[in-house]
């Protein structure tokens, strides 16, 4: 019997497990275990959504994996021993593994800057959403990092609350990787919105009541939204790991200190040849197809294929009813193509609600799998 366990039911981590158990079906000698904190599946593209009080759907990992054999535990993975093949979760159990699929993601950093932790908000789950929820009303909220995460949080704040002060704070220009039209689109309705936009500042600190930036200013906040930068998991630390703590694979996606465990989406440093893949649920749902596959393909006594992807997009929301995506090269250059407006609120959508419909597909249809390592290429 081999034990494979994942560790980690987001985008990637559900892929993995679906495409594992559809591919093993009908193999007596593969047991499969997906773990995860909450039985809820985290729609992180949604959350921004969730964050101003918006009721999005109770998506359930149980209910997906109903009549597929994977075993699902509920419970936080506290620590990982390497060498004897064992994830120890909260309840003080271990779960032995032949093989192993870390795929436990990332949250945002608030340990770069003193009073991030203490005093910032975060987008991290459904829960974290809900608490800054419930404290927009009045006042001022600053959304501090300037990426397309933060861009789609002020848009939503500012269009559901026109009556708060909203302020993006961060290093880029916002929308700095899009092209001309998209970047023009996206300037144009933070204006309309209202987001007073701060760009080319660094936060140095987080207070109750304001943020600091560097050289000594200070802007008033009645709530911090921290969307600036990601961190992972210090549990992934069993492993070989960069210097930003991901574990850094093979090209199959393998760690190379520990070949029996597959390292997929946010918290694996997957190198190709345009560079290190950055965390998106466009990247970590072929990752977590590839290592399936991959997996499967060792225990056929095959060797697993090198993993390969390319972007395709960059889908931005705008609030309900505006948004841009801006079309890609391989290695996210942008494209001359973009759209904007409604089509693109529409193509936004389209987007965000696929994950949960493909892994019901996938569940019946494993092989369709076999296309997504390729991804935008």
């Amino acid at each position: 019997m081999t034990r494979i366990v994942v560790l980690g039911a987001g985008y990637a981590g559900t892929m993995a497990a679906v495409i594992l158990a559809a591919r093993a079906k009908r193999r007596d000698d593969v047991r499969i275990t997906l773990v995860n904190a909450s039985e809820r599946f985290t729609e992180r593209l949604r959350l921004h959504q969730t964050a101003t009080g918006q009721v999005t759907a109770d998506l359930r990992v149980p209910d997906l994996l109903e009549g597929t054999g994977v075993e699902f535990v509920s419970g936080w993975v506290t620590g990982i021993d390497a060498d004897a093949r064992t994830a120890r979760l909260d309840d003080r159990r271990d779960l032995p593994y032949d093989r192993l699929v870390y795929a436990l993601g990332a949250v945002a950093d608030t340990a770069a800057v003193p009073g991030a932790a203490e005093h910032a908000h975060t987008l991290d789950s459904a829960h974290d959403a809900a608490l800054l929820a419930a404290r927009l009303g009045t006042g001022v909220v600053a959304v501090c990092g300037s990426g397309l995460t933060g861009v789609e949080a002020a848009a939503e704040i500012a269009e559901r609350y026109p009556d708060l002060e909203v302020v993006l704070l961060g290093g880029q220009e916002p929308g700095a990787s899009l092209g001309p039209k998209a970047k023009s689109h996206l300037d144009a309705v933070l204006a309309r919105l209202g987001v007073r936009v701060r760009a080319g500042v660094e936060v140095v600190k987080v207070l109750p009541d304001a943020v600091e930036l560097a050289h000594g200013e200070s802007v008033p906040a009645t709530v911090v939204l921290w969307t600036g930068g990601v961190r992972v998991s210090p549990l992934a630390a069993a492993f070989e790991v960069d210097e930003r703590g991901r574990i850094v694979t093979d090209t199959a996606l393998r760690s190379v200190s520990h070949p029996e465990v597959y390292a997929v989406g946010d918290a694996a440093a997957v190198r190709q040849w345009h560079g290190l893949l950055h965390g998106t649920c466009q990247s970590g749902m072929p990752t977590g197809v590839h290592a399936a596959v991959s997996l499967l393909r060792e225990l056929e006594g095959k060797r697993p294929k090198d993993f390969r992807f390319g972007y395709y997009h960059a889908p931005v929301s705008l609030g309900r009813h505006d948004a841009v995506v801006q079309f890609t090269r391989p290695d996210g250059a942008p494209r001359r193509f973009a759209l904007t407006g409604r089509p693109a609120v529409w193509y936004k959508e389209t987007v965000s609600a696929a994950p949960w419909p493909t892994y019901g597909r996938l569940k019946r249809f494993p092989r369709v799998g076999s296309i997504w390592p390729r991804g935008g290429r």
